[in-house]
């Protein structure tokens, strides 16, 4: 037999498709506007080309397959630095809910200082305080810019999945506790049996929302010397040099970036 939900569920329910429904018409508008700014902007660079140049369209063609190169190269940055971050997020998370205080005290010292520190900085932290190269032995083992920027923005993002972590864990009933103590289940077991398994749901809306923040701060790596999309985008620029190209070329990886992240960010 169906039964209603009580009108206070329901009006809540209707507010939050509500609140939903307006952030997907307002990213909608916002992604009509940023295609509309780059039409514009290859509508003025063609106006100023000379005629004798190739168009700023052929131009964006052309070099089409580099820039994907580029991106698909922020995307893997930004896969490694999540999972880099959000395992050892969930460590330090662990250790935020400790019963121990020096524990707790600790990892509350990790969580502040990463959460606030700019990621620029912590990039060049990392680019110059790892080494360029490993020596096992006889062997000479590379160590990548780009591995070294993966470490180095998988920090705040640690931090702030500690927080998601602790946050989520929180917000279990504390019943639930005392049920599997009662059922003489240890503090660990219970966390990693019965609660972390309920905090996945609460935590991946929070959690996409980060990859997204961390996809589009991928391109901080271009600073440090990473060749990404950003990196092949300056060299585009100067080899054709034309400034016309500028600003729709830059456009277009604006576009790619908006068109990845803005379905993340409404999950």
């Amino acid at each position: 037999m169906a039964v209603l939900p009580p009108p206070r569920l329901r009006a809540s329910s209707r507010g939050a498709l509500d609140r939903s429904s307006g952030a997907v018409v307002l990213a909608s508008r916002a992604g009509v506007a940023l295609l509309a700014a780059f039409v514009a902007s290859i509508v003025v660079a063609q106006v100023q080309a000379i005629p004798s140049q190739p168009s700023v369209v052929e131009l964006l063609v052309k070099w089409t397959p580099l820039l994907a190169k580029g991106f698909l190269f922020n995307l893997l940055i930004s896969f490694f630095a999540m999972l880099v971050g959000t395992l050892a997020g969930v460590l330090l998370g662990s250790a935020r809910i400790s019963p121990r205080p020096p524990v707790r005290g600790m990892s509350w010292i990790v969580v502040q200082f990463f959460r606030n520190a700019p990621w620029l900085v912590l990039l060049f932290f990392v680019m110059f305080l790892l080494p360029f190269e490993f020596h096992v032995g006889g062997t000479t083992i590379p160590f990548p810019d780009w591995i070294k920027a993966t470490l180095g923005l998988a920090l705040p993002i640690m931090a702030n999945v500690a927080e998601i972590l602790r946050g989520a864990v929180q917000s279990i009933p504390t019943a639930q506790w005392d049920a599997a103590r009662s059922l003489a289940f240890s503090r660990r077991q219970t966390l990693w049996k019965i609660i972390l398994p309920q905090c996945v749901k609460r935590m991946l809306p929070p959690w996409m929302n980060w990859y997204a923040i961390l996809t589009m701060a991928t391109t901080l790596a271009s600073i440090v010397g990473v060749s990404e999309v950003m990196t092949l985008t300056l060299r585009i620029t100067n080899a054709e040099g034309r400034t016309d190209l500028l600003i729709p070329i830059y456009s277009y990886v604006l576009l790619w970036f908006f068109v990845y992240c803005w379905p993340i960010s409404l999950m």
